[in-house]
Parts: C-alpha cells; sequence; structure tokens
C-alpha cells in the first residue's frame, strides 16, 4: 500500500500515514475521506475506496518545530541532486565555510556537491578558490517541507499543501 496525508479537522495538514492506516480512521470514523484513491477493498458485506487524502473529525493542536532537520537526504533533495559547484550528480555534502574554519553545520551552510568538486575543495573556502554557488543554499521552508520531507508527493495532495514547499517535496 502507499501513503495518505491526513489533514486536520481546519484542512491544514498534519502529516503522512500509510493508506492502511488512513482506511483505519475512516473506518472507526475518527477521520473522513476527502479523496479517494485508484483501489477499492472488498469485504463479504462491504466495500470500501482506498483513502489518498484524509481529514481528522477533531481538531488536533499538534506543536510544529520552527525548522526542518537538517539531513543528508534533504540537503540532496534541497538541490535536486546536482552539486552546486559544477552541476554534475551530487553524490556527498560539502560545506561552504568548512567546519575547520568554524563553518556550522546549518542549512545555509552546507550544499550538496559532487565528488570531483568536494574532493577538489578540500578544506578550503570557495572565494580562496575562485568558485560560485549555482544557488544560495537556504533552508527549506513550507508545509511540504514540513509534512513531507524528502518524500515524494503525490499529485492528489497538491492543493492541501501550500505552495512555497512543492518544488521540494516533487525532487
Amino acid at each position: 500500500m502507499t501513503e495518505a496525508l491526513v489533514l486536520n479537522a481546519t484542512y491544514e495538514p498534519l502529516c503522512v500515514v500509510s493508506q492502511r492506516r488512513a482506511l483505519v480512521l475512516v473506518l472507526t470514523e475518527k477521520a473522513v475521506m476527502v479523496e479517494a484513491g485508484d483501489r477499492v477493498l472488498h469485504s463479504v458485506t462491504y466495500t470500501v475506496e482506498v483513502p489518498v487524502v484524509v481529514r481528522l473529525a477533531r481538531f488536533v493542536r499538534v506543536p510544529y518545530r520552527s525548522q526542518v532537520p537538517l539531513t543528508r537526504k534533504g540537503v540532496l533533495a534541497r538541490d535536486h541532486h546536482r552539486c552546486v559547484y559544477c552541476g554534475a550528480p551530487a553524490t556527498s555534502l560539502d560545506h561552504v565555510i568548512p567546519r575547520s574554519r568554524g563553518g556550522a553545520h546549518v542549512w545555509e551552510n552546507v550544499v550538496a556537491a559532487c565528488g570531483r568538486c568536494n574532493h577538489l575543495k578540500a578544506d578550503r573556502a570557495v572565494a580562496d578558490l575562485g568558485w560560485r554557488l549555482r544557488t544560495a543554499p537556504r533552508a527549506p521552508s513550507g508545509a511540504a517541507w514540513r509534512i513531507l520531507g524528502n518524500r515524494r508527493m503525490d499529485p492528489r495532495w497538491s492543493r492541501y499543501l501550500s505552495s512555497d514547499g512543492d518544488e521540494a517535496a516533487s525532487a
């Protein structure tokens, strides 16, 4: 089974769960099906469509983190699996300002890099080499990043997620 998007009672995206869990939420009347998928499950007396998007019947207050956690998969997804120095397929991470020179391990200092550029750069700063970043690194934002992280987004979820983070989810 694939996954389903769970919305709060106010249609605010909360999380992604398995379609099995979403179906259980609907069958126990804890959620209402908003969008059905392509699959239908049959029992002896009951036929039910498998949900792709469900909305909780009651409002749930959930505290959110202010930032998306920094992960290897997240950095690669943000940079579209391309080296920010040369555009080749990225295989590793690199600190723009090396940690040995006081650079922090934060979204704004970590980029995706190919093995060749990462090796050539070593522990030098980008300015020392005369290189330029193709895009400035920044922390991802929006509901798509907060809810999906680096997962692929089902196209049927797009209208429920804010548009400012959709590019990240489709990477």
